[in-house]
């Protein structure tokens, strides 16, 4: 038995699954054979964590070995092809492994498992151990132990391992001194006990298993010595009584206290690993919160870090508060004086850390918690319902503005409020409006009020790619906080719900198959809910090269493409290390990958977010001059290794601000906080390059532990916001405002006065919008407008939005920002000079307001200090614009909801989507035989529920895309309201749902497995008019073979975004934003050949309004534009206390 471990583990070095020469004995058995993966793409993944995606509790937690074949029952190891197996990751055969030519088998897996068993088996334990001496003082009592170990491994032993009895210290000996020692005496200063004949002989060792000489250690605060420069310590006299406790001190380093073991030899040895010092950040911020004069609030503020943090004070309003030194601040019997912005300021001995400013507001005791008259809210109408009375195609239905409220709170004192209040619809009304033909009803919110704020889920989702290429890192794990909490799919897709709290998201993606640097990214997200998404840009880790750990050894780094190497890595001969302390000898494989600065397409592929903590607290920002990742491996077994001291060179010849020579430091990622931390500061140094070359380099060093990612950057403290506002369309209307976009800033090296290279970036941030806009941290300068400017780009879900054009000329009213600020600003779109690039990013000269100029007091460009300005902007405030590329889709919905904003969802039976945080969205795919694009309304009614039947609940008005290939035929996917529970969850009503064409159109065909299921789940619609096609919506998730498409999520853009991928594709899990007009089809239509002009739904915008913003974007030759994913028209509401019974809408 004794072998059979060392075949296993041979076997699986050499790549064959262990499995296939084992049996199934005793107490395991094997599962069944799995299959997730072909072999198409790169090979065959039979991954552990995705078998268990799909077969949650078919295999066990630790299988003991693993067995791979293929389909045609092959084994693993007579294919002749290279395999790789590991029984807790899985099987993985790769193509670019195989002889030429040939590729990877189709491989099924199954795993060995212990056996279920109800029966009682006990191991066999170890003889007892004699008791230990009594710990006890004298006079007092103690407990003396002994122990036993099971001796066999599998099963376990019952019982307990360790067994105490009390006992007596030794009598007390009266003397001045009262210190009683139960080994050796008590030293002169009455404050230990010393062994004479004793010595502790030890090992420190730092963070990552390096030596750590100089390292103090100390008794009641004395110091006894200080290490070697091998880490290595001597102490005689000390006494091995299991009492005595010594600190170990090491700058940089988390103090650690470490007992003396008992012993009755004359020498003991100690060895001590320390950890690296953990620097304060902040885990909650102080909540804002409303009040009433009289009541009570609490604001808490909570830091962690190593060591902790002793010191807190409280903050009103910029000016410190005395009496105040906890972590907690109660207030009581408030008074108006008391509101306005609070924060804490944590402090200790690794640092400082202040949190962000929680709001105080104060009312009256018969003051209004909230305005009860709505703010104004333009919804467009449909096209055929124009208000003669208005002279508009737009109606005001009213909003409460989502703001917190002083709701019926109990006594308590906490420091999170038990029930959250916000300002919400109180009361509603319908309204008929008359349109061409039909009433259409619009609910209109006529009173806010104060009440429960509806629950909502923030979430973050996206895909990991490679920065290169956009090649998907697949079955990736994500960290947080060290902690793995998902994985990425086979397209690199990942969807994370923030966990409630949360107040900074970093996440780790770690590659499995090693492709990519391990990268830590800070992704916003939108606190009141919904979902945002970010494309997470990965670098490619660079191929290693051995080295001999045994010479010096130089690797430069920024050389590719011909170029200057921009930095140098030079490791001293014999600076390797094993994790465990050990100096390696062996050949060693460096791989260290750079983000070169001096390529702008690097930038979204810099980690973390380029912030520090400053020494009083604030979090500051970085100007980086390159990243370097740093992976270094045994060259035999592969195992990561760390380096002692490692010099870095920069070339400051790279540096074009000679003011940054000064002030460059070398700093390394937090993984946990996304924080960088300071390792040490450059010098300036002439080296010589060959024979006459000299040259000036800023020079550092740096231990490389068990952080592997560093940065070389300056503090940079000219710094500013810009203002960027979302549109869902190019008429930039305040109502049509679009939340959850991801706004980018890159800011670029200085130009103007610097000789530089304009390629070259310096920082990168992302921010979402919210209601109004988003204010991106920016570098800038007062002196020289010019001299740092910044890319700026939005992305939805995905989707790149558009800027303003800045050719043939400015228009300062499109753009939002008013002249002559908007020249000194230097707006380009990025199509400025060349029509055939994107139009999805523009540039500017962040040129910093002026003070005392009033053109520049408005934005879109505000002072550092002056963010809450930026943020309270009005919207007639300057701000530039990105707008959606409209497409050809209308949506109203009778109860009006914002998707950007969960919490304007309303509590009514009207309610498109039913249930807040489980939106299920619905569509179903038209063919079009016609030779012109034809747009298809769905009408969507209360169908069974007694409280909604024949009531609307919202149009969805859609236009077909052509067939590339197909000149006279179309489809269209069209959204209608799924059936299923309303809002009370009592009963589930059938929507009616009618299909209309416009124009002269008869139906065709109606696919039969839809027909089937329609026949057999009564009641049935009747269809009597062959130019449309009404049904009562199906319950269950139909899929493709019926032409329906369904999804359920958290959010209602991400459910839309899936259901219709799906429908564009055709099928029930693909994906495509291109359309198959002959796949997944439910309903076939042909239309005669008049055409359906544009502007019947989509461009009859009659308002003066709307006319006057549109006449000035046809004076710059605007056209109208289409895309196959069209964006959505929403507007908000909030909860409605209205009875909705008895309404009658006629449509």
């Amino acid at each position: 038995m004794s072998q059979r471990p060392l075949l296993l583990l041979l076997l699986l070095l050499l790549g064959i699954t262990a499995a296939s020469v084992l049996t199934a004995q005793g107490d395991h058995e094997w599962t069944t054979w799995f299959n997730v993966d072909h072999p198409g793409g790169r090979g065959d993944y039979e991954q552990l964590d995705a078998i268990r995606f799909y077969y949650r509790t078919r295999v066990c937690e630790t299988p003991r070995a693993i067995e791979a074949r293929t389909t045609d029952w092959v084994s693993a190891q007579e294919t002749g092809e290279v395999v790789h197996a590991d029984p807790t990751v899985g099987f993985w055969c790769l193509n670019a492994e195989q002889s030429p030519g040939r590729n990877c088998s189709n491989y099924a897996v199954r795993f060995l498992c212990p056996k279920d068993s109800d029966l009682n088996i006990q191991g066999t334990w170890g003889l007892w151990s004699g008791w230990s001496p009594c710990p006890a003082l004298c006079g007092q009592v103690g407990v003396q132990l002994r122990y036993r170990s099971c001796q066999s491994q599998s099963p376990s032993c019952s019982g307990p391992k360790i067994e105490g009895k009390p006992c007596n210290g030794p009598e007390c000996i009266k003397t001045d001194c009262s210190l009683r020692c139960v080994m050796g005496k008590v030293n002169a200063d009455c404050d230990a006990c010393m062994c004479e004949e004793h010595v502790l002989l030890g090992s420190i060792r730092s963070a990552g298993g390096l030596v750590a000489a100089g390292a103090a250690m100390l008794r009641s605060g004395k110091l006894l010595t200080l290490t070697d420069h091998n880490g290595h310590f001597r102490i005689p006299g000390i006494c091995p009584d299991g009492n005595t406790t010594l600190t170990v001190s090491l700058q940089g380093h988390a103090i650690l206290d470490v007992v003396v073991p008992l012993s009755s030899e004359r020498t003991s040895v100690l060895s001590v690993q320390l950890k690296r010092a953990e620097k304060l950040h902040v885990i909650s911020n102080p909540e804002s919160k409303v009040r009433r004069e009289g009541q009570s609030a609490a604001l808490c503020c909570k830091v962690a870090g190593t060591p902790e943090a002793d010191k807190y004070q409280w903050f009103h309003n910029n000016s410190l508060m005395d009496m105040h030194s906890d972590s907690t601040l109660v207030l009581k019997d408030l008074r108006s004086e008391q509101a306005g912005e609070y924060y804490c300021r944590a402090s200790g001995p690794s640092g400082a850390i202040k949190t962000k400013p929680a709001t105080l507001k104060i009312l009256g005791k018969e003051e209004h918690t909230c305005n009860p008259k709505p703010e104004s809210h333009l919804i467009r109408l449909p096209h055929d319902c124009y208000q003669n009375s208005t002279n508009s195609s737009y109606y005001d239905v009213g909003k409460c503005p989502p703001s917190a409220c002083a709701g019926q709170l109990d006594n308590g004192i906490r420091c999170k409020d038990k029930v959250a209040y916000c300002c919400g619809v109180a009361k509603m009304e319908e309204r008929q409006l008359m349109c061409q033909g039909y009433q259409l009803p619009t609910m209109v919110v006529t009173e806010c009020g104060c009440q429960k704020c509806v629950d909502t889920k923030a979430i973050v989702r996206g895909r990991a790619i490679a920065a290169d290429n956009g090649e998907p890192m697949r079955f990736g794990h994500i960290f947080m906080n060290g902690v793995r909490i998902s994985r990425t799919g086979y397209k690199g897709t990942f969807s994370i719900q923030v966990p409630s709290g949360t107040e900074r998201l970093v996440l780790t993606f770690v590659d499995n198959m090693q492709k990519f640097v391990n990268t830590t990214k800070v992704l916003s997200f939108n606190t009141k809910g919904g979902a945002v998404y970010h494309e997470i840009k990965l670098l490619r880790k660079r191929a290693p090269v051995t080295i001999n750990p045994s010479e010096t050894n130089t690797l430069e780094l920024g050389d590719e493409g011909g170029q200057e190497a921009m930095v140098h890595i030079q490791i001293p001969p014999d600076s390797f290390y094993k994790e465990n302390g050990e100096v390696f000898t062996g050949n060693v494989n460096a791989s260290v990958t750079f983000v070169d600065p001096r390529d702008v397409s690097t930038a979204a592929a810099a980690q973390s977010d380029l912030n520090f903590i400053g020494n009083e607290g604030d979090v500051l920002p970085l100007r980086t001059y390159g990243m370097f990742s740093v992976d270094f491996r045994g060259e035999e077994n592969n195992e990561p290794l760390n380096a002692g001291e490692v010099k870095v060179f920069l070339d400051s010849a790279q540096v074009k601000m000679s003011e940054h020579l000064n002030t460059m430091k070398l700093w390394s990622l937090n993984p946990e906080t996304g924080l960088w931390e300071e390792e040490g500061s450059l010098r300036l140094e002439k080296k010589k390059r060959g024979k006459r070359e000299e040259r000036t380099f800023l020079i550092g060093n740096m231990e490389i532990r068990e952080r592997r990612l560093f940065n070389l950057d300056v503090p940079e403290n000219r710094r500013c916001y810009v203002k960027v506002r979302a549109f869902r369309s190019e008429r930039f209307m305040p109502s049509e405002q679009v939340e959850g976009v991801v706004v980018s800033l890159i800011n670029m090296e200085p130009t103007a006065g610097f000789s530089s290279n304009p390629r070259a970036w310096g920082r990168f941030d992302s921010v979402v919008t919210g209601p109004s806009g988003a204010c991106l941290p920016a570098f800038c300068d007062e002196q020289k407008p010019d001299a740092y400017s910044a890319y700026v780009m939005a992305n939805l879900g995905g989707e790149e939005l558009e800027a303003v054009a800045s050719a043939p000329k400015l228009n300062p009213g499109l753009i939002g920002v008013p002249q002559p600020y908007l020249g000194k600003l230097n707006y380009r779109r990025t199509d400025h000079e060349d029509p055939r690039v994107k139009k999805t990013a523009f540039s500017i000269s962040v040129a910093k307001p002026t003070p005392n100029v009033a053109e520049e007091a408005n934005g879109p460009v505000y002072a550092f200090e002056n963010l809450k300005e930026c943020e309270e902007a009005p919207f007639s405030a300057a701000h530039f614009r990105f707008s959606r590329v409209e497409g050809d889709r209308y949506d109203y919905n009778t109860v009006p909801f914002n998707e950007d904003d969960p919490m304007s969802w309303t509590e009514d039976y009207l309610s498109w989507w039913p249930k807040p945080m489980e939106y299920r969205a619905c569509y179903i795919k038209i063919k079009i035989n016609s030779p012109h694009e034809i747009n298809v309304r769905s009408r969507n009614m209360g169908g069974t529920h007694p409280k909604t039947v024949g009531q609307l609940y919202g149009l969805r008005d859609t236009r077909s895309i052509r067939d590339m290939d197909h000149a006279n035929v179309s489809a269209v996917c069209l959204e209608f309201k799924c059936s299923g529970m309303l809002y009370d969850q009592d009963r589930v009503d059938r929507t009616l749902v009618k299909v209309i064409p416009q124009g002269s159109c008869k139906r065709d065909h109606v696919n039969a497995m839809l027909q089937d299921y329609l026949v057999n789940h009564l009641p049935l619609a009747v269809n009597n008019d062959t130019s449309e096609f009404t049904m009562l919506a199906p319950l269950d998730s139909l899929g493709h073979n019926y032409g329906i498409y369904t999804e359920t999520e958290q959010d209602a853009r991400t459910a839309k975004e899936i259901a219709l991928g799906r429908c564009f594709d055709g099928t029930s899990d693909g994906t495509s934003r291109v359309m198959k007009t002959n796949e997944g089809v439910a309903l076939t239509f042909t239309c005669g050949d008049r055409e359906v002009t544009r502007q019947s739904v989509f461009q009859a915008l009659q308002s003066s309004q709307v006319q006057m913003v549109t006449s000035v974007g046809r004076g710059e030759g605007r056209k109208t534009r289409r895309r196959q994913r069209a964006n959505t028209s929403r507007s908000s509401r909030k909860r409605s206390a209205r009875n909705p019974s008895g309404r009658q809408a006629q449509v």
